[in-house]
């Protein structure tokens, strides 16, 4: 099935109150085009599920700093300065997890799991308000698995089918994030058809992209001959 589609058509699925999980670290590996999209149609009150909140103007950064977010799952936000004054002035929501443990709670979604146990935050503030379990005589923490409404990545190259190929660093979270959404889109920079790909560099199976949108200046018809 041909999975492209235009960036209204994307929007259509990202509304007031929806929560968002993007892929991407530090900036690197946010889709652009999406992230300006949202911008531009006015969205609020999210909740964003990323590794960070970037910086406060590039990439997803740019929704936080636009004040659209009421809570944030990340693992950091000190490389924004307006997440952490929005957190202190009580208008921005943070729930703070360890990167390793935010990746697994989104690869547990992903793969339909209900959660993970981790000895990570035992005997400290981190331990509050959630369950534990014993396992073999030893304590863990039970964190929840991590889903949401709709899940956007950024790739560099996919086939119509929706299979990706991630450019270096921006394989990050991307992966774990294109299975972990009900509805994933994917922001790529080039189009190929369908069993052009090599199977080795596929990263992300098409099977968890349900659309597929340009990158802002890309010419599909370029890429696509």
């Amino acid at each position: 099935m041909n999975k492209i589609s235009t960036l209204e058509k994307a929007l259509e699925r990202i509304n007031d109150g929806c929560t968002l999980m993007v892929g991407g670290f530090g900036g690197v590996g946010n889709p652009p085009t999406l992230i300006q999209g949202i911008l531009d149609k006015g969205v609020k009150d999210l909740v964003l599920i990323a590794n960070d909140t970037g910086f406060p103007d590039i990439g997803i950064g740019r929704l936080v700093t636009a004040g659209r977010a009421r809570k944030v799952i990340a693992s950091h936000i000190g490389s924004n300065p307006n997440a952490g004054r929005l957190m202190t002035e009580g208008k921005l929501e943070v729930e703070f997890s360890p990167q390793g443990t935010l990746a697994e709670r989104v690869r547990a979604g992903g793969v339909g799991l209900g959660g993970i146990f981790v000895d990570v935050g035992l005997g400290t503030i981190a331990e509050e308000g959630k369950e534990k379990i014993m396992i073999a005589g030893k304590e863990y923490l039970v964190e929840t698995a991590l889903t949401a409404d709709v899940s956007i990545v950024q790739a560099k190259k996919a086939d119509t089918l929706g299979n990706l190929v991630y450019d270096k660093s921006a394989r990050n979270f991307n992966p774990l994030v294109a299975m972990a959404g009900t509805f994933t889109i994917a922001e790529v920079d080039e189009i190929v058809p369908a069993g052009t790909l090599d199977p080795e560099c596929i990263v992300t199976p098409g099977i968890f992209v349900d659309m597929i949108i340009a990158s802002e200046g890309v010419n599909w018809k370029w890429a696509w001959e």
